[in-house]
């Protein structure tokens, strides 16, 4: 399958994600001649165990992900970021596990936004958002490369593309920029072809550094 990079927003010290944010970045996909293509969604969830005893939390994870992928509707991915744990399972897994009482959704969040085309780019931006509600709490960026899945033999081009992009951005002077930090892929027992596994850590990491970002804001305003 084709490659991805996934990148969040970091905004700058002192400043927050908002939708005039969302909308000038959308606009420089345009700008670079992004054909907007149509929606896309994607949804992860955090888990939490339902527990009988107390004592037992210690015995059971803490950041235990649960993600939907808009390219793959019939699977559903698990992913353990402490344990470097990430699996695909058919997505009945969401109905068994509601009937086994064993986990529950603490939050869900949904990604969601436009497509556009770019030769052989495919972009998609988005805005995080829980779940029933309209309150922005970050900003994701896909970057796919259609013909190669190799991580390897695709990065260069990547970079390259990369360099194009920040570039445009860099000429809005928007309070902040687009990060992306690559999981190490061997941790997860994924190789250099590209799954949706891969994007699935690559989302486990996106959410560690937004919730990182979220709590440095909370913490320069205290």
């Amino acid at each position: 399958m084709p490659l991805k990079w996934v990148f969040n927003w970091q905004p700058n010290a002192g400043s927050t994600v908002n939708s005039q944010i969302l909308n000038e970045v959308s606009q420089c996909v345009e700008s670079i001649n992004g054909v907007k293509e149509g929606r896309w969604k994607a949804t992860l969830t955090f888990y939490k165990p339902i527990l009988r005893d107390q004592a037992l939390a210690v015995d059971f994870p803490r950041d235990f992900l649960g993600m939907s992928l808009p390219e793959q509707p019939n699977k559903y991915y698990f992913v353990l970021r402490a344990h470097k744990i990430v699996v695909e399972l058919d997505a009945s897994i969401q109905v068994i596990m509601e009937k086994l009482q064993s986990y529950k959704s603490r939050v869900a969040l949904n990604f969601e936004g436009f497509q556009y085309q770019l030769g052989d780019f495919q972009l998609r931006v988005g805005k995080v958002v829980p779940t029933h509600s309209e309150n922005l709490r970050g900003i994701v960026m896909e970057v796919e490369y259609l013909p190669i899945s190799s991580l390897e033999k695709s990065r260069q081009i990547m970079e390259d593309f990369i360099d194009i992009w920040q570039d445009a951005v860099s000429k809005r002077s928007l309070p902040g920029h687009f990060l992306h930090i690559e999981p190490n892929f061997s941790d997860y027992g994924l190789g250099d072809h590209y799954t949706s596994q891969h994007t699935a850590a690559q989302y486990a990491q996106v959410m560690a550094q937004l919730i990182a970002s979220v709590q440095a804001v909370q913490a320069s305003r205290n």
